[in-house]
């Protein structure tokens, strides 16, 4: 790292070729850690749930699995003590090495961004990893996007410190990993790079600095981890190659619209359940170590209820893990699943991951949001067919639409969603029904986001707090905010200290401006200044106005903007300058306090604020 620090140091790179090496680097480390944990995701199923239960998850069909499936007999009993142990384990892990790898792991990511000035610390890196994959392997509802993204952020954050860049410098960097990890694993470089700008928000905004750096790294990472992938599968979509289909009917446009109303409704229930969970363990007083084998207990007991409910039909496990073998047949023969099976894998889903990721656990909440919102589509579709055959020709399409409107209202990310689930289905046919339902979800659930720590817009961050003072305050101008007041007390040049101390006891001024015998203001001081002569009442008629001022005073003008104003207020830490006329040096118009200036700053603000929501 010193070494790179010194290349970067002796080169004056332009802005764009330093960010093409930086998210490259970024890009090349998180595409390398993007392997790792996909490697020990599978050695961890394989080595627990396959050799010891007796279960091998069912598999997308652009997923590989290193492994042959276990011969070991299935035991659901068995599955629940592994789901237990692997809570157990995880737990320990991440609440003795580094707290802040529990849960999602996209929440503390977006938080490092906007308040801890792009700072995670590098065990995170590991911890996540190893948590993750034990959590994920053993049978944990929950996904690898969130995972995957902290360890991106903190491969990005890590690199960012050691070669001593910026605050502003290292978020991009932590936001270019987050991106790089997101992209590599689910093989969608773009949808990484925009997933990595959007979901810092909450509201319809983006961080536009972040997605060049984010692309760059995206697309490193994402030939480096195709790398490890069979020739069959490098180039095709997460679920497959067959998927297209396409809307043009008015009558499907309106059964997508009831869609979007019933994934608002359900995402807005997963949503509330998710941080009801989190807040339940919180409160329980059990120790964190031990939430995350609870919780997957929870987990566990639900899928097994579901296996006897369902007469041993493994698809039902769908609720345990990652769940996209059977999205795979909901996204491609949804009939075969029927209506019941949908929806109650889709609410057991919801059910679980809050019981997994709500207690602690270490896994992602994206992957689930797919099964969920995938479950829920296709239930929704056979329903609209089963009533209205015109209005829907394939339950599948809803099925894809699903994934996205569900994941984009839970999450606060319209765009990055999209894109996403593109990706993985390789269905460019349902672009405007996808739209369509995205954007009704996004809207009608604004007050419900699974990502607490994401602010609305970059004015609320605290990384870019200081960008838009600047920005409010050069709009604004001396002139409309000091003090023309002609009551201010001026001192001559030549009055005695005596006759300033009486003055002052009848006077709350702070500063007093002092006047020569012109009326030019040639000095200023305030009461403090004053105080250091009160215990020798001998200097009383010996020392003057004149000797107590000082003489280098910074003054500013009507016109000069508020920024100037405001920096001469910080750097040398002033609480009122004097208004002096630029037209007649000398003559003083008034006084400009800082605390008026805020005050001009917090309602422009707030004129802003209320401007957006009127539009």
């Amino acid at each position: 790292m010193n070494t790179l620090r010194r290349f970067f140091e002796s080169f004056e790179l332009p802005t764009s070729g330093k960010w093409i090496l930086l998210a490259s680097l970024v890009g090349a480390a998180a595409g390398c850690v993007a392997i790792v944990f996909e490697l020990l995701g599978q050695v961890v199923v394989r080595c627990t749930m396959g050799e010891l239960a007796g279960y091998t998850p069912t598999l997308a069909k652009g997923e590989h699995s290193l492994f042959e499936p276990a011969t070991t007999e299935f035991s659901p009993w068995i599955m629940l003590c592994v789901m237990v142990v692997g809570g157990l384990v995880s737990g320990c892990l991440v609440q003795l090495l580094a707290p802040e790898a529990s849960g999602a792991g996209t929440d503390a990511a977006i938080d490092a961004f906007h308040r801890d000035r792009g700072m995670i610390r590098g065990r995170v890196v590991f911890v996540k990893t190893l948590a993750s994959a034990i959590t994920l392997g053993t049978g944990g509802s929950g996904g690898r996007e969130g995972p995957i993204a902290q360890i991106g952020a903190g491969v990005g954050s890590w690199i960012g410190t050691h070669l001593h860049l910026s605050h502003r410098d290292r978020r991009i960097m932590l936001a270019a990993g987050m991106g790089a990890g997101v992209g590599a694993i689910f093989r969608a470089p773009l949808a990484g790079a925009v997933f990595a700008a959007e979901i810092l928000y909450s509201d319809a905004d983006l961080e536009a600095d972040v997605i060049v750096p984010a692309a760059t790294a995206s697309i490193v990472a994402y030939v480096l981890f195709s790398q490890i992938l069979p020739d069959e599968i490098r180039f095709i979509p997460l679920f497959g190659e067959e998927l297209e289909h396409f809307s043009t009917s008015p009558l499907e446009l309106a059964s997508y619209s009831l869609l979007a109303i019933v994934v608002t409704l359900v995402s807005i229930l997963y949503v509330w359940l998710f941080h009801r969970t989190r807040t339940l363990f919180l409160a329980s007083g059990i120790r964190p170590h031990l939430c995350p084998a609870l919780g997957a207990g929870i987990a566990g007991v639900i899928g097994i209820l579901m296996l006897y409910l369902y007469d041993s039909d493994r698809r039902v496990l769908a609720v345990l893990g990652t769940g996209y073998g059977t999205l795979q047949m909901a996204l491609t023969d949804s009939a075969s699943l029927g209506i019941p099976l949908l929806l109650t894998i889709a609410f057991a889903k919801i059910a679980t991951t809050a019981a997994t990721i709500g207690s602690g656990g270490s896994g992602g909440v994206f992957g689930p949001s797919l099964v969920i919102g995938g479950a829920l589509g296709a239930s929704v579709g056979l329903a609209v067919q089963a009533v209205w055959p015109q209005a829907v020709a394939e339950p599948e399409a809803f099925a894809v639409v699903g994934m996205a409107g569900f994941f984009a209202g839970a999450a606060r990310a319209p765009l990055s969603t999209i894109i996403m689930v593109r990706a993985l289905t390789g269905d460019f046919g349902l672009l405007v029904p996808t739209m369509l339902v995205t954007t009704l979800s996004f809207v009608a659930s604004h007050k419900w986001g699974l990502y607490l720590k994401q602010v609305p817009t970059r004015m609320d961050s605290k990384a870019h707090r200081g960008d838009f003072i600047i920005d409010v305050l050069e709009g604004l101008h001396v002139s409309d905010v000091y003090r023309h007041n002609p009551s201010i007390m001026l001192i001559n040049e030549s009055m005695t200290l005596d006759d300033i101390v009486h003055r002052l006891a009848k006077n709350h001024q702070h500063y007093f401006p002092v006047v020569d015998s012109e009326g030019r203001m040639v000095g200023i001081f305030t009461d403090d200044d004053v105080r250091s002569y009160l215990y020798d009442d001998v200097l009383w008629d010996l020392v003057v106005a004149r000797d107590i001022m000082i003489t280098d005073v910074v003054s500013v003008a009507p016109q000069d903007d508020l920024n100037t104003a405001m920096k001469a207020f910080t750097s040398l830490n002033l609480d009122e300058l004097p208004v002096i006329d630029p037209d007649q040096p000398g003559s003083l118009l008034g006084m400009l306090r800082r605390k008026e200036t805020i005050a001009a700053y917090n309602q422009r603000v707030m004129e802003h604020k209320l401007a957006r929501e009127e539009t």
